[in-house]
């Protein structure tokens, strides 16, 4: 799954460029990202004649705020992309959901594997709609959180530590690529048991977490061949050329200059350097 530093890009660019757009048609190429649906025209004619209004995230949702009390929920998934395209341009292979504009192009949702969709819901009753909501745990990135606060929510677990923080009950939006970079910055292994830590040790994952989640933001994200990821104006993430551990198996470490670890772990594959304890 795209984690929060890719969809928080998206949200971004989008925010800047579709406020106060109006939508002349959307059209639907399939139902694949329409799972709530039961025909296209249920899904498009909700959105014919809507003026943007505002673009958030929740979680890993984009919420597109229309006028007329609606939102715009899309879940890009692991494959789904939300580009800007002018009129003329041809239509890639993967489009599934057209938005056309009154003035200035469209707004197309591309999806390689079906693993994204996209509804329309009354904006009073997101939660409703999204009850996952209730249970999502801090979002460093929309909320500033101390490490005070921070530490006290991660010593109430005894969990390992890479299983709680892809543990969206406990931090949202980090998945296994942020999870290694946030463990190696911090010096932690990934299977260092969460009560465990020292004070000074929860400050450090603490900062590690705030500082990669921004830094990957910074850089637009990361696109990698097991999981390509392309902005709203074409543009793929760059933070992959950041990377200290992650995908580096046998490259030598940074901080060591001993070869990059890996184990499998929570059935995939997690990369580290032995300096981490």
């Amino acid at each position: 799954m795209f984690e929060i530093p890719e969809v928080e890009t998206v949200r971004r660019d989008l925010d800047r460029d579709l406020v106060g757009k109006k939508v002349k048609d959307a059209e639907a190429m399939s139902m694949k990202t329409l799972g709530r649906y039961k025909n296209r025209k249920a899904f498009t004619s909700q959105l014919e004649g809507m003026k943007i209004t505002g673009v958030e995230r929740k979680g890993l949702y984009i919420t597109i705020v229309l006028d007329g009390d609606s939102t715009l929920v899309v879940d890009l998934g692991s494959t789904g992309s939300l580009r800007r395209h002018a009129n003329k341009d041809a239509v890639d292979g993967d489009t599934e959901i057209v938005i056309t504009f009154t003035q200035h192009g469209q707004l197309r949702l591309l999806d390689s594997k079906s693993s994204a969709q996209a509804f329309v819901v009354d904006t009073d009753a997101l939660a409703d709609e999204l009850p996952e909501l209730d249970g999502y745990g801090l979002d460093p990135v929309d909320e500033p959180v101390s490490w005070t606060a921070f530490g006290r929510t991660l010593l109430q677990h005894q969990t390992k530590l890479k299983t709680l923080i892809t543990d969206s009950s406990f931090v949202i939006g980090i998945g296994d690529i942020y999870a290694d970079e946030i463990l190696f910055h911090a010096g932690l292994r990934h299977d260092r048991l969460s009560d465990s830590l020292s004070s000074q040790e929860i400050r450090r994952l603490h900062r590690a977490v705030v500082g990669t989640l921004h830094d990957a933001i910074k850089y637009r994200g990361t696109s990698v061949d097991d999981r390509l990821f392309i902005g709203p104006f074409g543009q793929p993430g760059e933070y992959g050329e950041h990377l200290e551990v992650w995908g580096k198996h046998g490259d030598l470490s940074g901080r060591s200059r001993l070869p990059i670890q890996r184990v499998k772990f929570g059935g995939s594959w997690t990369y580290y350097c032995d300096t981490q304890v």
